[in-house]
């Protein structure tokens, strides 16, 4: 039986972050990382940007196993005894640990109903069997209006695809944006050649032979060569809930990123639901550089650095020529502030509550983020010339 001073269930940005932040403080100490996928830790974002931009695939890896930690992939955990502070993988072969880390991050979310061959993408394999298909004249549906949704839609298109995006809402990122600009990107993709379906939700994906068709609840039917879906993850959280660890939408954990009642367990990015102190009560943030931050600092908080998590994530994308960076609270369901140096292609949106600022989009704004977050942080109101400041 194999003994680690860290053990990470994971094999993804978070775990990776962590055992950085592990080697911050403790050069020597063991580290035995498990991950489900074949491959060591790579950075995830590339997948639906810059690799389909002729991006070099060798720029993805995190390069884990020079930090001097034994990588363990194609190696599911399937079991945790806490107690015996023991873990056992899915060959039977158990595992000693001193310090624990769920890093699980997220699985996509799926409809069982839909055929099989829908590509729910996230992982690298995902990327490789739909750039290998990818090319002139190639048909794509693509199901969901959202990050990865619109992301992968616009890299197809980029790549000689011919490409549908199907969702329920009014317009792409509607969940995020409000909806004057979710609308307008709806315009914007169809200049770009994408057929947009906005309004409408899939009730069927079947197949005949290499050919898909996918058929809305409005009574469209869309013929392709492939079908991708972005729908969304599901935190992966059945060890933490067999082991009887606290579990809500994620993991919970503390701000030195603990799990609940245990000194010696611990969770983070994707798959942690963590206290946010800037907006009150806690959350659970999908994106890289969360993954990054609280992996590192959590990873350290393991090898004793007793630092609270106190980050506040921003999150970027690329969609076509369009692109922005975000910060805190995106709820179009909050009073929305706006400041446009030319509408819809450049400005600031503020999401407040009685004026004062729970989250940022910062449209074709650069370099702001942390500016932004300052006025989060502040918990004032802000008015006009708080929101111009930001477009300076």
């Amino acid at each position: 039986m194999a003994e680690y001073r860290y053990l990470i269930i994971g094999g993804g940005m978070t775990a990776d972050a962590a055992c950085r932040g592990i080697r911050d403080h403790d050069a020597d100490g063991s580290i035995g990382l498990f991950s489900e996928e074949a491959h060591e830790p790579y950075a995830r974002p590339p997948l639906s940007k810059a690799l389909w931009k002729s991006k070099e695939e060798s720029s993805i890896w995190r390069g884990t196993p020079g930090l001097g930690v034994e990588v363990h992939t194609s190696r599911a955990i399937t079991a945790l005894d806490l107690d015996a502070r023991t873990a056992t993988d899915a060959a039977g072969e158990t595992h000693a640990w001193q310090t624990l880390m769920l890093a699980t991050g997220g699985t996509p979310r799926r409809v069982d109903a839909w055929d099989d061959g829908v590509v729910y993408f996230r992982t690298l394999d995902h990327f490789r069997r739909l750039r290998e298909l990818a090319g002139d004249g190639v048909r794509v549906a693509v199901i969901g209006g959202g990050f990865i949704g619109s992301e992968i839609a616009a890299a197809l298109v980029t790549n000689g695809c011919a490409v549908s995006i199907v969702f329920p809402e009014e317009g792409i990122g509607a969940r995020l944006f409000p909806g004057a600009l979710a609308r307008f990107v709806n315009g914007y993709y169809r200049e770009q050649g994408v057929d947009v379906l906005a309004g409408e939700s899939v009730a069927a994906v079947s197949r005949d032979g290499e050919a898909f068709r996918v058929v809305t609840d409005g009574g469209r039917e869309i013929e392709c060569d492939a079908v991708v879906a972005g729908l969304g993850i599901v935190p992966r959280t059945e060890l933490a809930e067999a082991a009887g660890l606290a579990v809500a939408d994620g993991v919970l954990v503390d701000e030195l990123g603990r799990v609940d009642g245990r000194e010696d367990v611990f969770a983070a990015g994707d798959v942690a639901r963590f206290p946010v102190a800037a907006l009150g009560g806690t959350r659970r943030v999908e994106h890289e550089d969360h993954a990054n931050s609280h992996g590192r600092a959590v990873g350290a908080n393991m090898a004793g650095a007793g630092e609270p998590y106190s980050h506040l994530p921003f999150f970027y994308s690329d969609l076509f020529d369009l692109g922005y960076e975000a910060v805190g609270d995106l709820d179009p369901s909050l009073e929305i502030l706006e400041e446009w140096a030319e509408p819809n292609r450049k400005g600031v949106v503020c999401y407040a509550e009685a004026g004062v600022p729970r989250g940022f989009l910062l449209w074709d704004v650069w370099g702001k983020v942390d500016a932004a977050t300052g006025l989060v942080r502040a918990g004032e109101p802000v008015d006009e010339s708080g929101l111009r400041a930001l477009l300076d």
